[in-house]
């Protein structure tokens, strides 16, 4: 029987998620909650209703269906309790603009392997592949595993993008799957990695260096937010892993951009983010300079 999971997107010729023209499969549920997510709609491990108020008629229907009492109204407008809701779906079915829709779906590995094959050409061409993205695929392991293992049988190259919270042998037993891991270095100072993501990051270089030591491919991928993480000490960090491991396939630096505080407000969960401008172009080429100072070369924007 081929395994299921929830996964959030399927996205056809992404560009941006390892090398060529991919596929990225974002599964649902995350170990860190990063204040800064881009995709916090992931980071719960449930399928989750959502509310776009932009697409609300506030014609209020949903408030007559729902046995949850998720819905109501107050000063003339829709409101949601998302606490309450249970999934019934029943106000799906009646808002008339699809402003109320569920965040996750139920697939199966044969369904995802289906709809990669499709674009294996493109991989081909352009060197690209499948990319396994969250959320943290590692909390749905053996969906991921097996997602990657039907793709090494179909010799498509594949990439994990990790952000390294998970046990260590999980790493070991999913490498021979990944070609490349995308290993996200968010903040190297240990009591701030807890503020700002929730956990410490000492499982997370524990398993770096597992899988350094053990041969992985591996580019590290580092968000920089304005006001937090964008300091000396931390960019002295990236600096020192650098010439440490010299055998990386590479740096990325991630500017922020406040897209995920947008799909925080229809989940209900904004209160958990900052709001912070989208990192402008002049602040990344200060940062990108300001690494190739401390001796980092070809560094890249992601």
């Amino acid at each position: 029987m081929s395994e299921t999971g929830i996964i959030v997107d399927i996205q056809r010729f992404s560009i941006h998620d390892g090398p060529g023209i991919r596929t990225t499969v974002f599964l649902k549920g995350c170990p860190l909650n990063c204040k800064w997510c881009h995709n916090p709609e992931a980071i719960n491990y449930n399928i989750q209703l959502s509310f776009n108020r932009e697409k609300c008629l506030d014609c209020f229907k949903c408030i007559s269906v729902c046995p949850s009492s998720v819905h109501f109204e107050r000063a003339g407008k829709h409101e949601v309790n998302f606490s309450e809701c249970n999934l019934s779906g029943r106000c799906l079915t009646v808002c008339p603009n699809k402003a109320l829709t569920l965040t996750g779906k139920v697939r199966t590995v044969d369904k995802i392997i289906e709809l990669i094959l499709r674009d294996k050409d493109y991989y081909n061409n352009s060197g690209g592949g499948v990319t396994i993205s969250g959320g943290e695929p590692m909390t749905q392991f053996q969906f991921t595993k097996q997602i990657l293992k039907a793709c090494k049988e179909n010799e498509i190259h594949t990439t994990l993008d990790t952000c390294g919270h998970a046990p260590s042998d999980r790493y070991l037993d999913i490498m021979p799957y990944v070609d490349l891991f995308l290993y996200d270095f968010k903040e190297s100072d240990f009591q701030k990695h807890k503020e700002y993501t929730g956990v410490y990051n000492d499982l997370i270089q524990k398993n770096f260096n597992l899988l350094y030591d053990n041969g992985a491919k591996i580019i590290l991928r580092c968000p920089i937010v304005p006001g937090f993480n964008d300091t000396e000490k931390h960019f002295h960090a990236i600096s020192d892993i650098y010439r440490k491991f010299t055998k990386l396939h590479g740096i990325e630096i991630m500017p922020y951009h406040n897209i995920g505080l947008d799909k925080a407000r229809k989940i209900g969960a904004e209160q958990n983010f900052i709001s912070v401008d989208t990192t402008d172009k002049v602040k990344s080429r200060e940062w990108i300079s300001a690494l190739t100072k401390y001796g980092i070369k070809n560094i890249k924007l992601g």
